[in-house]
């Protein structure tokens, strides 16, 4: 009987909170972009291990401020941030993953000054122009942005959890979950000390299951829920012409450009269809009717994104947009060979060079797929070196490939009758009286497979922000609509009791 009447109370408090346009949680989402103000303008870049140990100080001290226990937790790497509420062995555990390291900035490339100091922008016939801060009142425009590095990826949702936190306990909500948070201080340069970070805090990260609260929402707008996303590794293919570029009218149609032996052997692993052609690369792979079905539940529009992008035609790995992600891909990211553009010369050139990128999924093994790949090129004659090839390499081979390879991040997914994934739908679906889109498998990549595999916890991807939001890209911006949206998502979470 206590047990209803509490969730009958969280019930109420939460109706009450969240009509559409509360006064509450306006004035919270004002509290929220203040305290965003001041994240954003702390550097980031994940490669300057300065800018982290500033930013984690702030974050000790936020959460601090919020009741949690914090420690910084050392690894190979950069340090990771752990906080937690003081814990209750009678109730289940949520831990939330997301990072506060981010991409490098190019100045040059923002419409505005400083990429780290936040701007307020409204869009008027189709231009971003600035507004001022001193104009966000109680009737707050949730169409402005808020532009600047990390605003969306990942400091705008650290900021609405802990935000909600304050909302929760000005209600004097008894929170019937223990809250553990861990924020990565190097998921843009791919979280390499992860694994063995989460290995040894093991028993510090124990929970019941994981919400990773990184990535933009479904591009209708609709609550999201995703259940896995790929992993990923990635290649570098160089081949080699003579041992330094030479004049083309020299030397053309005698020395080997290792630009045509590159596109030629590049050409070759894929089918005019798009499809990988390398044999066994999408063994293990079979979506049945149930998984079509889930697929398809998906509200995507497979022409407007041909649209959007502007081709007339996609690849055939799938036979729609979520079908494709269900396969490894394999991926050209870059190729450079000589001198382009204005700065073109007449030369053979000595190096083409060619960046993959292979994205994983939970069917597919890394390694094996690089060593696929590997084999291929070699079954193509390649002689295959992972260093500058020697003088005497040169003059024995006919085609040299030196192959350099990254490291692996696992791709992970949990089943979707997960009863916690469940218990995220329907409080989603009743908070917000929309329909949640649950996706099997998203594009990119968020290291969780460590966690998942360490701590065997179902994982779910609870993503916050805009689709457009440019993350990783000039013009990073946050939707103050989704500043709402998130404390809304938070605090229903937060509040709602979990039941089988």
């Amino acid at each position: 009987m206590k047990r209803l009447l509490a969730i009958i109370l969280v019930f109420i408090s939460v109706c009450t909170m969240y009509g559409q346009d509360s006064i509450k949680i306006k004035t919270q989402v004002r509290k929220t972009i203040d305290e965003l103000q001041e994240f954003v303008a702390i550097p980031n870049d994940a490669l300057n291990s300065d800018d982290i140990d500033t930013n984690i100080l702030w974050l000790r001290n936020k959460f601090n401020a919020r009741g949690f226990n914090t420690s910084i937790l050392e690894t190979e790497g950069l340090p990771l941030f752990f906080a937690a509420l003081p814990m209750d062995d009678n109730k289940p555990t949520i831990l939330f993953y997301m990072h506060f390291d981010g991409q490098s900035v190019d100045p040059s490339k923002w419409n505005q000054k400083d990429p780290y100091v936040l701007s307020l922008k409204s869009n008027k016939d189709g231009k971003w122009e600035e507004e001022s801060f001193g104009d966000l009142n109680d009737d707050i425009n949730y169409d402005w942005r808020l532009f600047g590095r990390s605003t969306s990826d990942d400091k705008g949702p650290i900021v609405m959890l802990l935000n909600t936190i304050d909302l929760l306990k000005e209600d004097n909500i008894n929170l019937p979950f223990n809250i553990k948070v861990i924020l990565d201080s190097e998921e843009e340069k791919s979280s390499k000390p992860l694994p063995k970070a989460v290995q040894e805090y093991r028993e510090l990260l124990m929970a019941d299951f994981l919400i990773i609260n990184d990535g933009p929402v479904h591009p209708s707008g609709l609550p999201t829920v995703v259940y896995g996303c790929r992993g990923i590794t990635t290649m570098s293919l160089t081949t080699f012409g003579p041992v330094k570029p030479q004049h083309s009218g020299h030397y053309g149609n005698y020395a080997p450009n290792p630009g045509f032996i590159l596109s030629q052997l590049l050409a070759s692993l894929k089918d005019s269809e798009g499809r990988v052609i390398i044999p066994g690369y999408y063994d293990g792979i079979s979506l049945d009717q149930t998984t079509q079905n889930i697929l398809k539940s998906v509200p995507d529009d497979d022409s407007a994104i041909k649209q959007r992008l502007q081709f007339k035609s996609a690849d055939k790995v799938g036979s729609y947009y979520q079908e494709s992600l269900q396969y490894p891909s394999l991926n050209l990211r870059g190729l450079g060979s000589g001198w382009v553009g204005d700065e073109a010369r007449t030369i053979v050139p000595a190096t083409a060079t060619a960046e993959l990128d292979l994205r994983l999924v939970p069917e597919s093994d890394g390694e094996r797929l690089k060593n696929l790949v590997k084999e291929y090129i070699k079954n193509q004659g390649f002689y295959i070196t992972d260093s500058e090839p020697t003088e005497q390499q040169r003059m024995n081979n006919e085609k040299i490939i030196m192959i350099t390879e990254g490291s692996v991040t696992d791709a992970f997914r949990t089943d979707l009758n997960n009863p916690y994934g469940d218990f995220i739908v329907k409080t989603l679906k009743d908070q917000f009286q929309q329909d949640v889109v649950q996706i099997r498998t998203m594009g990119g990549t968020v290291p969780i497979s460590p966690f998942v595999n360490e701590l065997k916890i179902p994982a779910f991807l609870v993503p916050l922000v805009n689709p457009d939001n440019n993350q990783h890209s000039p013009n990073e911006n946050l939707k103050i609509g989704q500043i709402a949206y998130g404390i809304k998502t938070f605090y229903a979470l937060l509040s709602t009791p979990f039941s089988d």
